[in-house]
């Protein structure tokens, strides 16, 4: 089949190599400009270096776009982590139209960090959806699903990068095999179970050492490795990563005041929260690179006993 891929980034060039070693034409890509200050995009380097024409457009709404896409005579258009909107007039060109990745179990968690969200929710489950891109974000009829389980110590690191990544290329090849073999069922979103969540940033990885271990917990994988979950010390952000939980059975393993690192050991530091204690082994201090958490203390002068977040 001939395929147009709109996207960025690893998992577009993910994609785009996944179709053309399977023997498919990729017809054209269209990328996002680069910011100056950003890394060269992975898709638009790997486009390039096999020949493949490239877009790099401000807005895919425009005549332009419409023009471009019109050119290739795609089969199919296959929408690889885009960030930019992509109206009904250009979605519909290909002949077969368009399917869009999506890491979450559509109706729920629709929104742009619907990896970090289930995660720092607890949910148990998540997975991913392909599915037809309307004027609605995240709205349109979904072509098929995929499901994956999350661990109890799972990271989005390895939920996205080791299960949702891999998954998601293999799942648009599938749906796009179905359609342009005139196969696949479409379902409409149940909108009674819909739910949307916004960007998960800096405002919402701030850690609030008062809350329940497990709530913290789930904070800090759910927004490891971004953006990171923080505390203050010293009047700077101290981004905590790699951690375990240590749930409290009895008033005796209550350890310090809320938010107070209670032992500094050689792989770790452990601070209290309400119900246990965190157990923290990574951590980057504002400016500065990850390091361990035990280096970082001999480094700032962090004490036993030091109340975090203040």
């Amino acid at each position: 089949m001939r395929v147009a891929i709109i996207g960025q980034r690893d998992f577009g060039k993910a994609v785009l190599e996944a179709f053309i070693e399977r023997g498919d034409v990729v017809a054209g890509v269209f990328c996002a400009p680069e910011k100056p200050t950003e890394s060269p995009d992975p898709l638009r380097l790997a486009a390039q270096d096999r020949g493949v024409p490239v877009w790099r457009l401000p807005s895919l709404k425009g005549e332009e776009a419409r023009e471009a896409l019109g050119s290739l005579n795609a089969d199919i258009g296959v929408l690889a982590y885009v960030l930019q909107f992509v109206p009904q007039d250009f979605a519909t060109l290909p002949r077969h139209g368009m399917i869009q990745y999506h890491p979450s179990l559509l109706p729920l968690y629709r929104g742009p960090s619907s990896i970090n969200w289930p995660i720092i929710l607890g949910d148990t489950v998540t997975g991913l959806t392909i599915f037809r891109p309307t004027d609605g974000l995240d709205e349109g009829p979904i072509v098929l699903q995929k499901q994956t389980p999350i661990g109890p110590d799972d990271t989005v690191t390895k939920v996205y990068f080791e299960r949702l990544f891999p998954m998601g290329v293999a799942a648009l090849l599938e749906a796009a095999d179905l359609i342009v073999a005139g196969k696949s069922q479409e379902v409409a979103q149940d909108e009674a179970r819909a739910s949307y969540e916004g960007w998960c940033r800096d405002p919402e990885a701030s850690i609030n050492w008062h809350h329940h271990v497990s709530q913290v917990y789930n904070l800090i994988r759910g927004c490891n490795p971004a953006p990171g979950a923080w505390t203050v010390f010293n009047g700077k952000k101290l981004r905590i990563f790699d951690a375990r939980k240590h749930t409290a059975a009895t008033f005796a393993q209550v350890k310090g005041k809320v938010g107070a690192v209670t032992a500094i050991g050689d792989a770790s530091m452990l601070v209290s929260t309400q119900g246990g204690q965190i157990e923290v082994f990574k951590v980057r201090y504002e400016g500065g690179k990850k390091i361990p958490a035990p280096l970082f203390c001999s480094e700032a002068g962090l004490a036993v006993g030091t109340i975090l977040g203040t």
